[in-house]
């Protein structure tokens, strides 16, 4: 049974942790709101991006636009999977996690070659144990403060020059959408080749400024970029979103808990008490 100083010590380590939590949560929900406008106003260039595209791809030559086609094959696939460089929001690495690890699962069993290129550090820790042999590279963005295009650049010439090697024949990428502070789903979009869309422009009735060859060659890598530079934004309005609402439950568990040992000190204390007064008057009447 626990004295009076071990029911205090705990009280205030608790006291100490509901500290912490409120303030990441106070933190969290600062950093929420500029993270939601900003993955809220590049969903309209990355969607419309993907819809232009989705129309050439389904007109072009696969033999010229490779990006936007693919390779004419279907066995090697690499699989992009985006989570948060730190912890402590609730099930939002796990989640994109279990939706990545499903499809790898089922593409293996398939009889496909699958290669993962992990974004963030708590993805590669959650996949390296099971799926380490199929890890190509990780991309760390531990020190970035504040996302911008470059950071999607550069993970998108790593795709685009595994592309070229010819390293996979399909590529998706793996993020969390935000679409609110209680609720992110999970998503998986194909990156590479493009998935046709039936509201796009058709080349053979468009007359373009440049040639068209030129404009898609621009293009088709640019949306590579486009659309990781989105799922970085939803993650990063995601894992905030998560964060917040952890801390919230993570602060009101650490109330209850602080209620449950007060209660429990006040009816030991009350015990002791009740116990030196008794000892107190059996001496009084012994004498």
């Amino acid at each position: 049974m626990p004295s009076l100083k071990d029911l205090r010590n705990r009280r205030e380590s608790v006291r100490a942790t509901r500290k912490i939590t409120k303030a990441m949560q106070m933190v969290a929900a600062a950093k929420l709101r500029r993270a939601q406008e900003t993955a809220s106003a590049a969903r309209p260039y990355a969607g419309r991006m993907a819809r232009v595209l989705g129309g050439f791809a389904a007109e072009a030559n696969g033999g010229a636009f490779p990006l936007l086609v693919g390779t004419g094959k279907d066995q090697s696939h690499l699989l992009i999977v985006m989570t948060a460089e730190r912890g402590l929001c609730g099930a939002f690495n796990a989640n994109i996690v279990r939706l990545a690890r499903s499809d790898a699962s089922r593409l293996e069993n398939d009889g496909k070659t699958v290669s993962l290129l992990c974004v963030g550090r708590k993805g590669y820790e959650l996949l390296r144990r099971e799926w380490g042999r199929r890890i190509i590279e990780r991309v760390d963005l531990k020190g970035v403060k504040q996302l911008a295009f470059a950071n999607a650049q550069d993970i998108a010439n790593k795709v685009l020059a595994l592309f070229r090697e010819g390293k996979f024949d399909r590529a998706t990428l793996y993020f969390s959408e935000f679409k609110s502070v209680i609720s992110q789903m999970p998503t998986a979009l194909q990156l590479i080749p493009v998935k046709p869309a039936e509201d796009g422009p058709r080349a053979a009735v468009n007359d373009y400024e440049p040639e068209l060859d030129e404009i898609l060659s621009y293009l088709a890598p640019r949306n590579v970029a486009a659309q990781i530079f989105r799922g970085l934004l939803e993650n990063a309005a995601s894992e905030q979103g998560a964060r917040m609402s952890a801390m919230d439950s993570a602060t009101r568990n650490a109330g209850e808990m602080i209620d449950k040992l007060n209660l429990r000190y006040n009816r030991l204390r009350q015990a002791n008490i009740t116990k030196e007064l008794i000892e107190i008057i059996s001496g009084a009447e012994a004498l």
